[in-house]
């Protein structure tokens, strides 16, 4: 996955779009046009903040089906994100929740979307919908057969879940790239809001070998300069929201509060390698 090609900078911020719950789902209110109008202030709101692409995903949905999502869903998301993109100039990805990664990948293939985010690629995670089983071999073939070129994130023992056997962090990255095929990995904390730690940062770096790693969760203006000194890039939400707290929506201020920080280590490496004559690269 060239993350340059992508967002035009070799470590990018993900703003999320965490969507109003959707027709079907347990708290669906009836107004999509409510829906519709939520997504939109907070892609505006991200794009103002200055994030370098947004993700949109049916957070307010849970409880979530565990495996395909609902058509009413799908079409729902497909209309959304197809008008986020008409609205801000940047780059878009999708995750469909719980882990329909296949539903993702068919609405970012219509749309023109650049990105998915599948939260169970391989193996099995216990989690609060059951025993999810990761589907690589499916999603990949359907994004062969689609003649799609939209690239995959996947998430390294998930949050909010908990593997069956205790998998090895370092084994847990090489299989989900060598063998289930993702473009980039994402390692999160234990549940929505908290970061993983720079120890587990590292040794999934040094497992990818150069295949994008990137923070699925916690990141905040105080501990994002000493995250993306070891990630490659950052989807954040929480933090993001007006007060911290994550019912709310997205507070510009508290988003280029974030930009700010997080491009403080690279401003330094930056510095210090032009004062070499070495050439930066992701």
């Amino acid at each position: 996955m060239d993350l340059k090609q992508i967002f035009q900078t070799s470590k990018p911020i993900i703003g999320v779009v965490h969507l109003l719950p959707l027709p079907t789902s347990a708290r669906w209110g009836g107004n999509l046009k409510a829906v519709i109008d939520r997504a939109e202030q907070e892609a505006t709101a991200l794009a103002a903040g200055g994030v370098d692409g947004i993700i949109v995903e049916n957070f307010f949905d849970a409880p979530f089906t565990k495996e395909q999502i609902d058509p009413a869903v799908v079409s729902a998301m497909t209309l959304i994100v197809q008008r986020l993109k008409n609205l801000v100039m940047l780059p878009v990805g999708i995750n469909v929740l719980r882990n329909d990664a296949k539903s993702a990948m068919a609405i970012a293939t219509c749309v023109d979307a650049q990105f998915i985010r599948a939260n169970v690629l391989t193996g099995v995670m216990a989690t609060d919908q059951g025993f999810i089983e990761g589907e690589a071999h499916q999603l990949l073939r359907y994004r062969r057969e689609l003649g799609s070129k939209v690239g995959i994130l996947a998430d390294v023992l998930v949050k909010h879940a908990r593997p069956l056997g205790s998998p090895n962090l370092t084994t847990a990255v090489k299989e989900t790239i060598e063998r289930g095929l993702a473009d980039g990995v994402i390692l999160s904390g234990w549940a929505t809001g908290s970061p993983p730690s720079i120890e587990d940062l590292e040794l999934a770096s040094a497992a990818a070998e150069g295949t994008p790693v990137f923070i699925g969760s916690g990141a905040d203006w105080e501990n994002v300069p000493e995250l993306m000194k070891v990630a490659d890039g950052v989807i954040v939400a929480s933090s993001l929201k007006r007060g911290g707290r994550i019912n709310e929506t997205i507070d510009p201020v508290r988003v280029s509060q974030l930009i700010e920080a997080a491009q403080q280590p690279n401003a330094q490496q930056e510095t210090t390698q032009s004062s070499s004559s070495l050439e930066l690269y992701s």
